[in-house]
């Protein structure tokens, strides 16, 4: 039988679904990228020299990190078909205990960590510079709409995160086309533009970018920060590998989005060098009058689509964030019922609408918002390339020499951008460092208490054969039925078992300890999903694996002890968990800060009955005081 995935129509849907999901960030750069560089408190004159020089750093800047760097090598190192910063830190580095780490590779993965908190200062900027950039085209056809263009975007960006709830499954199957129509209509002005001037196609020449620096110096290198506009996005090609496959996104960035980018961009370089003053907004002004509505319609679904795709990476992330031990638990709708991957996190999204919002309210226009936007980018893509370095030499049996050699290419380019996005941080750079510093400080900080919470525990903890040798010689009361105690460790006895039999005098006939490990991989396959271990005294140990991008689920984790010769009925079976009380105190660990920051979230976490999808009615919790 043949593969869908061989299909011909099926891997022209995948690139279609592409359009729609992957490249809306990208794609709707020239709405901004060239009117900073013009236009602006850093701009540069207008002039056909710095116009061919913009242009020439636009081409190659989309040529190096994002053809070459993402679409040709760095989406090669795919985890189990999945891509994004966690993945690649899950490859570079497998082994996620610090313990056995050497230091410099613990600072890496924090690094990562970092990079991935980044993500989230990106998923409120996107949409509120792609959203103002599109609704302030309203302003080249008339002055009246001057003082609506932040009440209007507030108003979008209310209905689209309000609409969240409700899932994407539905809407998402037209965001592919409408975004085919809009790069086929960005195409079709930048043609219209290049008209004007068709010498604007030397630009791709690389001497014209060497000459612009030598010519503008520091002013050129300021306006590196603008340019790197036009490669933001560049990061979801990876992050958003694994709904579509690689193929698929490569085949639709070099047949559709990258001639419909360089189009624009050389036909609104074209408009600049025939009319200088339309760097006020040459995107729009390469529209005829009549086009303008239209086009300010369309730009703004554009964006809202870009807008949809961060917001939905931020619940994949956290999801992931989760499931590698960074987040406590969260509260996770599934809005449909076929695709696993369509979620909705009602807490992380009332913070992004919250943060968009006052974003757009603080920086009023694109313009002011493009001095907050890169740098978290710029960041991101920097800490890719250094994972990149260790994971192409494990994946690949790269030589150190050879992953350097690749690598330093494109650190020296990033870092250049990075250099020129900081020099904008007392403008508004330092709202995203700031969102990433604090949202880093909750991922560590929770990973950490969880790591000194486990040592606690563990030292509470009495030793399997220990405490199956006590039942055996001193045979406590056995009630009928089940009992499930869900454990961290795989291989201590849980406090809640040890506490039960203290409180109540009793065990149950047939005892289940069960643990549910998060693998570094993104799935599991499902015949290494569990695994059954018979001890002795009627006591079962349960081993449940996920992937990190894969929710947990008790319910089905004993479906398949079922098949394994362990079956359950619900009627008889009780499960225990333990509810800890964290208890901030002097001890060696942490910051005192940090762990009552740590208590707090862990009082805030979503209960575990509901995270683990546990019969509410079946459920015995156990409280108990840890000090950490």
């Amino acid at each position: 039988m043949t593969s869908n995935s061989h299909k011909p129509g099926y891997a022209v849907g995948l690139a279609l679904g592409a359009l729609g999901v992957v490249y809306g960030d990208i794609g709707t750069s020239p709405l901004y990228t060239l009117k900073e560089c013009f236009h602006g408190e850093h701009a540069i004159p207008v002039t056909p020299d710095n116009v061919f020089g913009v242009l020439s750093l636009i081409f190659w800047s989309l040529f190096i990190i994002v053809t070459v760097k993402y679409l040709i090598f760095v989406m090669r190192a795919a985890n189990k078909g999945e891509g994004g910063i966690l993945s690649l830190m899950a490859l570079a580095f497998p082994t996620r205990n610090e313990k056995n780490l050497p230091r410099s590779k613990g600072i890496l993965i924090a690094l990562g960590v970092f990079g991935a908190a980044l993500l989230y200062g990106d998923g409120m900027i996107t949409p509120c510079i792609s959203i103002l950039g599109a609704v302030e085209g309203l302003n080249v056809a008339t002055a009246r709409f001057e003082h609506s263009v932040v009440p209007i975007t507030i108003v979008i960006l209310i209905g689209l995160f309000s609409v969240q709830r409700f899932g994407t499954g539905r809407v998402g199957t037209i965001f592919g086309p409408i975004m085919a129509v809009w790069f086929v209509v960005i195409a079709a002005l930048g043609i219209s533009g290049i008209a004007m001037h068709p010498e604007i196609l030397k630009a791709v020449n690389p001497y014209y970018g060497y000459e612009f620096f030598a010519r503008n110096r520091w002013l050129g290198f300021l306006v590196l920060g603008a340019v790197f506009l036009c490669v933001t996005g560049g990061e979801a090609l990876y992050a958003d590998m694994g709904h579509f496959g690689r193929k698929p996104i490569q085949a639709a960035w070099f047949w559709m989005v990258l001639p419909a980018l360089l189009l624009n961009y050389f036909g609104q370089g074209a408009l600049l060098i025939a009319d200088p003053t339309a760097n006020v907004n040459p995107f729009y002004k390469l529209s005829p009058p009549w086009m303008i509505y239209p086009l300010v319609v369309l730009a703004t679904t554009a964006a809202i689509i870009a807008s949809q795709a961060l917001i939905s990476g931020a619940f994949s992330l956290t999801v992931q964030a989760i499931q590698l031990g960074y987040s406590p638990r969260l509260e996770i709708d599934h809005t449909s019922s076929h695709q696993r991957g369509q979620i909705y996190m009602p807490r992380i999204n009332w913070v992004l609408m919250c943060g968009c919002i006052i974003l757009v309210i603080g920086f009023e226009n694109s313009s002011n918002m493009a001095a907050a936007y890169g740098i978290a980018v710029t960041l991101t893509m920097l800490i890719t390339t250094c994972l990149f370095y260790f994971a192409a030499q494990r994946l690949w049996n790269w030589s150190a020499s050879k992953a350097f050699l690749l690598c330093s290419v494109f650190f020296c380019v990033e870092l250049a951008y990075a250099g020129a996005n900081f020099l904008k941080v007392a403008h508004g750079g330092w709202v995203p460092l700031l969102i990433g510093v604090l949202i880093y400080t909750l991922l560590s900080t929770w990973k950490r208490g969880r790591s000194l919470l486990g040592e606690r525990l563990s030292a509470s903890s009495l030793p399997m054969e220990l405490f199956l040798d006590d039942v055996a010689n001193n045979p406590p009361n056995r009630v009928s039925g089940t009992a499930v105690f869900l454990a961290g460790n795989a291989e201590g006895t849980p406090l809640a078992l040890l506490h039960n039999l203290k409180h109540n005098k009793v065990l149950h006939k047939r005892v289940v300890i069960m643990t549910i490990a998060t693998a570094d991989a993104p799935h599991v396959d499902p015949e290494d999903r569990v695994r059954v271990e018979t001890l002795r005294e009627g006591f079962y140990r349960v081993r449940g694996a996920y992937g990190f991008m894969e929710e947990p689920s008790v319910p089905e984790v004993i479906e398949e002890c079922a098949e394994k010769g362990l079956e359950f009925a619900y009627e008889d079976t009780t499960f225990f968990l333990s509810r800890e009380t964290i208890i901030p105190s002097p001890r060696p660990g942490m910051w005192l800060w940090r762990e009552r920051l740590f208590a707090y979230i862990s009082r805030n976490a979503q209960p575990a009955t509901a995270f683990f999808r546990l019969p509410a009615n079946r459920v015995v919790e156990l409280g108990m005081q840890i000090e950490i």
